[in-house]
C-alpha cells in the first residue's frame, strides 16, 4: 500500500478549523433575543466539552443517536461536531413534520436525548408520553431562559450540561463508514424514510461543496444558510465553511425578509442558500422598502424549482447571480449545480435567464442518466424526458432499517423525478413521476407551467395538477394565491401564459385559492389537491 490510509472524519473538520482559521466568525440570531458571536476555535472547544458531558453525564456510546430539534444557531453548529465526534448519530428532526411522523422518526431511531430549542419544547411536549425510548430533552439555552415548568421529564439545561466539562478531549480514530447523521425524508410514500450518512460521505460531500463550479465557498464567503440544519444538515453547508473558514451567518428563527434583510446587511453576506419560499418573501420585503442587496453575489436555490421571475428580480435589482441547485435526502444532497461559468456569462441575458431554469451540471462524485420506464438509457438531447437515476459516494445505497431494494436496483438511485439531461450533462427537472401530467398519451410539465403562471405580476403562488379528462385523460388546472390587492381574472391569467407555453399545454381553468398546502420542506404538496380536484373539469362543466 503506497499511500497512508487517513479516515475522513467530521471531527477532522473542526481540529483543521482550530489550525486554520481559529478566529473566522460563527454569527447566530439567538433564539432568546439578539445576537450571538463566536470562532471556529470558541466552538471547537465547546463542542469537546459537549463530547465530554454526552459520554460522562448522559453514557452516551458509539452508534447512539442523538436527536435535535432545534433552529440554525452556534449550539446546533456544535452539536453536529461534538455528537459525530464521538461515534454516536446526529438525528436531526424537522420540526414541521406532522406530530405522528416526528413520533415515528424518533421511535424508528430510538434515540436516547433529544436537544431542543426553546420554540419546540410545546411540540415535544405534546407527544412525550408517546417517546419511550428518549431518556431525556435537554434544552439549548442558559439557566435564565430555562422554563419554569414543563411537561417533559428529565430536563437538562445546555449549558449546565456543558459548563463544568473539560474543554480538551481527544477525538477517538473511527472507521470512517462510521454512521454520523441521520436524516429522515418527508419525499417519499408511507412512512419517513431515514438516510444513515457516514463520516466519509459527510467529508466527501463537504469538500465537493466547496469547489468553484459547485457552490464556490471560501474563506472570504460570508454565508447565510437559511435552510434549516434539521434538513439535509443545511445542505452541508456548515461542514464545508468548517473547511474553508468562511464566516457563517446563522438566521435562528428568523425566516421572514425584514429579519434576513438585517443580518444580510449587518453581517455583509455574500452566499445565501435556501428555498423558493423564503426568497419571495425576502424580494417582495425588498420592494417595499425599496432596498438593494448590496453584499450578496450568489443565491442558491435548491428544494423546488425557482421561476423565471425570480431569477430576473436578483439579477435586475440586486445584481445576484441565482444558482440552482439539485439533490435530495439520498444525496447528502448536492446533485447537480447551476453556478455562473464562462460559458454562461457569455449568453444574451434573456438566454443566459432561461439556461439558469436548469438544475445544472453534476458535480464531481455525482453520475447521472435519465432512462425509461423499462429501464433503457435515453438519450442526452435536451428534450427527451426520462427517469432520473444517481449514483456517487454521498448518495444512499439504502434506507435505515427500511427494505426498499427497487429505489436502489442495479446500482442506481431512482430519484422517482423526470428530467432532461442536455448534451453539455446539464440536467432539467421536469416534474416529479407522480406529478407528471399526461394528455393525450403526451406529458405536460406541471411545474414549467407553475414557474410561467408565477411570472404574473398579480399572483403570489401557483399549483399546477393533472384532472381528469374524459377524451385527454388528464389536463392541467391551475391553482392560484392573488396577491394581497390584486383582483386578476382568470381570462387575465390564461391571456399572460399564451406566449410563454405551447398552446396544448394550456390550463384548461384557472382556480384561485387562498392557500395552498407544503410538504415539511416547503415544497407543494399535490397528493391532497390531486383528491379533491380530481374531477373539477367535469363538476363544473369545463371538460
Amino acid at each position: 500500500m503506497s499511500m497512508m490510509q487517513q479516515p475522513l472524519l467530521i471531527s477532522t473538520l473542526i481540529e483543521h478549523a482550530v489550525l486554520a482559521h481559529p478566529d473566522a466568525e460563527i454569527v447566530s440570531r439567538k433564539v432568546e433575543g439578539g445576537i450571538h458571536r463566536t470562532t471556529y476555535a470558541q466552538a471547537a472547544r465547546r463542542s469537546k466539552q459537549l463530547a465530554n458531558a454526552l459520554t460522562n453525564k448522559l453514557g452516551i456510546k458509539p452508534g447512539d443517536r442523538i436527536g435535535t430539534l432545534a433552529w440554525n444557531t452556534w449550539r446546533h453548529y456544535e452539536l453536529y461536531f461534538g455528537v459525530s465526534g464521538i461515534g454516536a448519530v446526529t438525528h436531526t428532526i424537522n420540526p414541521r413534520l406532522f406530530p405522528e411522523q416526528i413520533i415515528y422518526i424518533v421511535n424508528h431511531a430510538q434515540d436516547r436525548f433529544i436537544f431542543v430549542d426553546l420554540t419546540f419544547l410545546p411540540l415535544l411536549e405534546a407527544v412525550h408520553d408517546k417517546l419511550p425510548k428518549v431518556e431525556g430533552y435537554v434544552v439549548l439555552t442558559d439557566r435564565e431562559h430555562m422554563p419554569a415548568a414543563s411537561k417533559l421529564p428529565n430536563l437538562i439545561c445546555y449549558e449546565e450540561l456543558i459548563a463544568d466539562q473539560s474543554d480538551e478531549y481527544e477525538w477517538p480514530c473511527l472507521d470512517e463508514n462510521t454512521g454520523a447523521a441521520l436524516c429522515y425524508t418527508s419525499g417519499t410514500t408511507g412512512h419517513p424514510k431515514g438516510v444513515l450518512y457516514t463520516h466519509r460521505s459527510t467529508v466527501l460531500h463537504a469538500t465537493a461543496a466547496t469547489r468553484h463550479d459547485a457552490l464556490n465557498i471560501h474563506a472570504d464567503s460570508v454565508i447565510l444558510p437559511v435552510v434549516p440544519m434539521f434538513h439535509v444538515n443545511a445542505w452541508g453547508t456548515p461542514y464545508a465553511a468548517t473547511i474553508t473558514g468562511a464566516k457563517l451567518v446563522f438566521p435562528g428563527a428568523g425566516m421572514d425578509g425584514a429579519s434576513l434583510y438585517e443580518l444580510i446587511n449587518g453581517e455583509q453576506a455574500t452566499l445565501l442558500l435556501g428555498v423558493p419560499t423564503v426568497w419571495l418573501g425576502l424580494l417582495n420585503y425588498l420592494d417595499q422598502i425599496n432596498a438593494k442587496l448590496d453584499s450578496v453575489h450568489s443565491v442558491v436555490v435548491g428544494g423546488s424549482a425557482a421561476p423565471l421571475a425570480m431569477i430576473k428580480a436578483f439579477d435586475q435589482k440586486h445584481d445576484a447571480f441565482l444558482i440552482h441547485a439539485w439533490g435530495m435526502t439520498e444525496l447528502s444532497p448536492l446533485g447537480t449545480v447551476n453556478n455562473l461559468n464562462s460559458k454562461l456569462a457569455a449568453l444574451p441575458k434573456e438566454e443566459r435567464y432561461q439556461r439558469q431554469l436548469k438544475q445544472g451540471r453534476p458535480v464531481y462524485g455525482v453520475e447521472i442518466k435519465i432512462v425509461d420506464d423499462e429501464g433503457n438509457d435515453l438519450p442526452r438531447d435536451g428534450k427527451t424526458f426520462g427517469r432520473l437515476l444517481v449514483r456517487g459516494p454521498w448518495v444512499a445505497g439504502e434506507y435505515y432499517l427500511h427494505d426498499d431494494r427497487k429505489a436502489f436496483a442495479g446500482g442506481w438511485f431512482d430519484t422517482g423525478d423526470v428530467a432532461t439531461i442536455d448534451a453539455d450533462n446539464t440536467m432539467q427537472i421536469v416534474d416529479r413521476s407522480k406529478d407528471v401530467i399526461k394528455s393525450g398519451g403526451e406529458w405536460i410539465s406541471s411545474i414549467d407551467l407553475e414557474n410561467a403562471a408565477v411570472g404574473h405580476p398579480g399572483l403570489k403562488e401557483c399549483c399546477v395538477i393533472g384532472v381528469y379528462h374524459p377524451k385527454w385523460d388528464e389536463r392541467p388546472l391551475l391553482l392560484a394565491i392573488r396577491k394581497e390587492g390584486s383582483t386578476v381574472t382568470e381570462q387575465e391569467v390564461l391571456d399572460f401564459l399564451k406566449d410563454k407555453i405551447v398552446k396544448w399545454w394550456m390550463p384548461d381553468a384557472v382556480v384561485f385559492v387562498d392557500e395552498l398546502p407544503h410538504t415539511a420542506t416547503g415544497k407543494l404538496l399535490k397528493t391532497g389537491v390531486r383528491e379533491q380536484y380530481k374531477n373539477w373539469l367535469v363538476e363544473n362543466g369545463r371538460a
